[in-house]
């Protein structure tokens, strides 16, 4: 019987630390959202004319 109470106890720890994740995710995808939205700006920011960084290809 302990060894089941104690399942019961880890499997409920796991099942909330779980959901505690998922939930940072869904803040972290609101957020990133907002910022993008802010600036009217659908994609990630993109470098424009730093072409000297790289040797050409041969």
């Amino acid at each position: 019987m302990y060894e089941y109470e104690l399942y019961r106890s880890t499997s409920a720890e796991l099942i909330r630390r779980a959901d505690a994740e998922r939930e940072i995710g869904r803040a972290r995808r609101v957020r990133r959202a907002a910022r993008r939205s802010g600036r009217q700006d659908s994609e990630g920011k993109v470098r424009q004319g730093d072409r000297g960084r790289f040797a050409p290809a041969a």
